[in-house]
């Protein structure tokens, strides 16, 4: 939507603080790990640079740290030394990124990291008419990012349910649905609320 309005622009994504179920995912398959968490953390001084509106460009390290805690299966030296290079020379994972290991006990990972806590920050810049700095952004900060992601699939239930109120059979993407479907009110409260 941003870009749609700012022509010419340029989109960042800072994800976190909050874990990556793919990353930990990648951490928990390794051998010898008992369980596994991985978070992301965005670089602070990147995000500053972006909504200065001066458009810099990133390399992939530049915009995130990522913080992993591990319990291991047999907690020594040799293991922790093992997974903590596997984690970290992990291609399409970690292999990019400043990535710190920490080892925990099981007892403070069911104390501690079972949630699973999301956010971030989608930063839209450009420059409009006389070199004006124009930024737009969005953020999210989530207590529990697989709830939020169900809230996600009923809304667009909802949307298709509409659809089919009106015989519109087909195959559609979230670009192909109106706002108004998603929402829980109907169109008349939604302009004379929000409109």
């Amino acid at each position: 939507m941003f870009e749609t309005i700012l022509s010419g622009s340029n989109t960042y994504t800072f994800w976190g603080d909050g874990v990556s179920q793919g990353h930990s995912e990648a951490i928990r398959r390794l051998y010898g790990v008992k369980y596994a968490i991985q978070y992301t953390h965005p670089k602070i001084d990147a995000m500053n640079k972006v909504r200065e509106g001066t458009l810099p460009k990133f390399k992939v390290r530049d915009k995130h740290t990522r913080e992993c805690f591990v319990v291991l299966e047999e907690d020594n030296a040799e293991s922790r030394k093992s997974i903590e290079k596997q984690i970290k020379t992990m291609p399409n994972y970690f292999s990019e990124y400043d990535t710190t290991v920490n080892y925990i006990t099981e007892e403070e990972f069911q104390n501690n990291h079972i949630k699973m806590p999301h956010g971030g920050f989608v930063i839209c810049s450009a420059n409009t008419g006389d070199n004006n700095k124009q930024t737009a952004e969005l953020s999210l900060k989530l207590e529990s990012n697989p709830e939020f992601t169900a809230c996600i699939l009923i809304a667009y239930a909802r949307a298709v349910y509409r659809l089919s109120t009106e015989k519109r059979y087909s195959a559609y993407t979230i670009y192909d649905i109106p706002l108004s479907y998603i929402s829980n009110k109907n169109g008349a409260d939604l302009i004379k609320k929000l409109l």
